[in-house]
C-alpha cells in the first residue's frame, strides 16, 4: 500500500509535522528522505530494507556510493542527497561550537566527534587557538590511508606561526574504531610538543577519535 493511502495520522510526514522529528523511527525518517518507494514497496518498506541491509543507521551513512546502489531503487542521486544532508548537519553543529571558546575537554570531544563523523580516511587535524582558547581555524593538515598518516612537525610550526596561534589542539582519527594511541602517535606528539615549544606555542591536548570514542593525551598524562 502506498503511503498516500495510509490513514493521515499514520503517515510519516504528517506525524513529523504534528509531533516533531524525534517521534519518528529511523525507517520513518528515511522514508521522508526517500519520498517514494519502488514497485511493490512503500518508502517506509524500502527504508526498512535499507536498515536491514546495512545493519544500522550508522553503517548506512558510512556506505560508499557503490554499496548504496546495491539496493533496488537507490542510486547516485539519492546517495548524493543523503551525503549532502549529513554534511549540512555536521557543518551546522561545527558552526555552533566555533562561536564558543573550546575551554573544556568535553567541548573539544563534542566538536571533534562531529568533525570526524562518517570520515572513512585517516587524517591529522590541527585546531589553532588564540590566547582565550577561541578557535582561529580548524585545518586538516595531513591525510593518509586507513592505517598511516605522515605528519611533518615543521609544517605544523609554520602553520601555527602564520596564524599567530597561541596554542594548538591536535587530533587524528582511527577509522579502525580503536581510540587507543599507538607508539607512533606518542612519538609524534612528543616531537610536536618539543618543536612548538621552541616558538612558545603550547599544545593543550592531542585527541584520537574513533567513532564515539575519544582519547585525550592530556587526561592520560601522555603530553
Amino acid at each position: 500500500m502506498k503511503i498516500s493511502e495510509w490513514p493521515l495520522e499514520q503517515r510519516p510526514r504528517e506525524r513529523l509535522l504534528r509531533a516533531g522529528a524525534g517521534a519518528l523511527s529511523d525507517s520513518e525518517l528515511l522514508a521522508i528522505f526517500l519520498r517514494v518507494g519502488v514497485a511493490g514497496k512503500s518508502a517506509v518498506s524500502l527504508a526498512r530494507d535499507m536498515l536491514d541491509h546495512f545493519g544500522s543507521l550508522h553503517r548506512l551513512l558510512h556506505a560508499t556510493s557503490g554499496e548504496f546502489g546495491q539496493l533496488h531503487g537507490l542510486g547516485p542521486a539519492k546517495y548524493a542527497q543523503l551525503q549532502a544532508a549529513v554534511e549540512l548537519t555536521r557543518r551546522a553543529v561545527a558552526e555552533e561550537f566555533e562561536r564558543e571558546a573550546l575551554c573544556s575537554p568535553q567541548a573539544v570531544r563534542d566538536y571533534l566527534r562531529h568533525q570526524f563523523a562518517l570520515q572513512a580516511h585517516e587524517s591529522f587535524v590541527v585546531l589553532f587557538l588564540d590566547v582565550k582558547n577561541r578557535l582561529i581555524n580548524y585545518e586538516e593538515m595531513f591525510r593518509g590511508t586507513l592505517t598511516h598518516t605522515s605528519v611533518y612537525p615543521r609544517e605544523v610550526v609554520k602553520a601555527a606561526l602564520r596564524r599567530n596561534a597561541a596554542a594548538l589542539i591536535l587530533a587524528h582519527n582511527h577509522p579502525s574504531g580503536v581510540a587507543e594511541p599507538s607508539e607512533a602517535d606518542l612519538r609524534l606528539t612528543s616531537a610536536l610538543v618539543q618543536a612548538l615549544a621552541l616558538v612558545d606555542i603550547r599544545i593543550l591536548d592531542h585527541f584520537v577519535v574513533a567513532g564515539t570514542q575519544v582519547h585525550s593525551f592530556a587526561e592520560h598524562g601522555q603530553l
